[in-house]
């Protein structure tokens, strides 16, 4: 298999966030994306479709921190709202019909669409994405073995998705367990090394009768073609400073994986059962962590001390302080639910859209 990694120093980092176009007044979905990347022409990173017209997926460049990658999504941001067009941040549309969606007419989608059938005609699904530049095939596979114990910490930190089709789902993420029905949806296993990897994807692929390795949709993976390990596990945020601080959580963890620290992690089934928890419980989860089942806030403190001594070599203290706030405070997933408990559907919309626009998360008034 054909890779890049090494072809960038260090570990070099990557953000991608897919955002909910919405109407700027009704917060219905907006089908507009294809026009959008017709539009749009980004002087740094990229504004492409996914799945839905009701999607958008901004990357930022190749960057050096998590705060070089939040000023290159807010600009993307910015960029997206100088047309007039609005969106959400969040793992779901809290309060969209079910089967209200409009797929993109690309080739790789249509393909898509015709595998997957109603499990991509129900709602769309948007996530934040984090790559880390490898410095060699091996060193991935290391990192991707040793980050998947963080995985359920992570997802549990993003949660942002607690209502689905105008109904509290009593899940945190209710993303999460909408994009677990997905083939190839799942925790990859441990690799013994860069020619088991390549073994498993080649399985993987010839029996979905799949074009690549893009098709493997793990919360985890190698990415050979960008040359990096991609994490893919979290809801996408409304608000930029958590984007970022879990981001740089991420890029401080993947480089002391690098590094050779490491948890000791329960079997594949168990990490699994540990993210269904994260996914239903967020930070209130307990799952298994150092031998125990331990709660969610106790796995969060143990990564961020292990994290802060990466954090200073990447630029990445002042970021982190965002998971700190959210262990101690809550994350979107508790937020939405305060803000349905003050007003309903629309103040939950309403808190979406201020805090995905730049606007101070506790502001319910819009501007026109």
């Amino acid at each position: 298999m054909e890779h890049r990694f090494g072809r960038r120093p260090g570990f070099p980092l990557g953000i991608e966030e897919e955002l909910l176009l919405v109407d700027a007044e009704t917060f219905r979905p907006a089908n507009i994306a294809s026009d959008l990347v017709g539009l749009l022409d980004p002087p740094a990173g990229v504004i492409m479709n996914d799945l839905y017209e009701a999607l958008i997926e901004c990357s930022t460049p190749v960057v050096a921190s998590a705060a070089e990658g939040m000023d290159a999504l807010a600009s993307l941001r910015e960029l997206i709202r100088g047309t007039g067009a609005a969106f959400i941040g969040g793992g779901l549309h809290p309060h969209v019909a079910f089967g209200d969606v409009v797929h993109v007419e690309t080739d790789r989608y249509q393909d898509i669409r015709r595998e997957m059938r109603g499990l991509v005609s129900r709602t769309p699904t948007a996530a934040l994405h984090v790559h880390v530049g490898m410095p060699d095939p091996e060193t991935a596979i290391d990192v991707c073995n040793r980050m998947r114990a963080y995985l359920p910490l992570l997802q549990a930190l993003a949660a942002h998705s607690p209502f689905w089709f105008g109904h509290d789902s009593g899940l945190a993420s209710a993303r999460s367990t909408l994009f677990r029905s997905f083939p190839r949806s799942t925790i990859p296993p441990t690799f013994a090394g860069w020619e088991h990897y390549q073994d498993v994807v080649q399985w993987c692929v010839e029996t979905a009768e799949a074009p690549d390795y893009t098709y493997l949709w793990w919360d985890i993976r190698p990415s050979p073609r960008l040359g990096t390990i991609e994490v893919r596990a979290m809801d996408a945020q409304s608000r930029l400073e958590s984007a970022t601080g879990i981001a740089a959580l991420v890029h401080a963890l993947a480089v002391a994986c690098a590094n050779g620290e490491e948890e000791a992690a329960p079997p594949t089934e168990g990490i699994m059962e540990s993210s269904f928890r994260a996914a239903r419980d967020g930070l209130d989860a307990t799952v298994w962590w150092r031998g125990a089942i331990r709660p969610m806030r106790e796995v969060g403190a143990d990564a961020l001390a292990l994290a802060r001594g990466y954090a200073s070599e990447l630029h990445g203290e002042d970021a982190l302080e965002e998971v700190e706030r959210i262990l101690r405070d809550g994350g979107g997933a508790d937020r939405m639910r305060a803000a349905h408990a003050a007003g309903g559907m629309h103040e939950v919309l309403s808190r979406l859209a201020a805090e995905s626009w730049g606007y101070s998360s506790t502001q319910t008034t819009l501007p026109s």
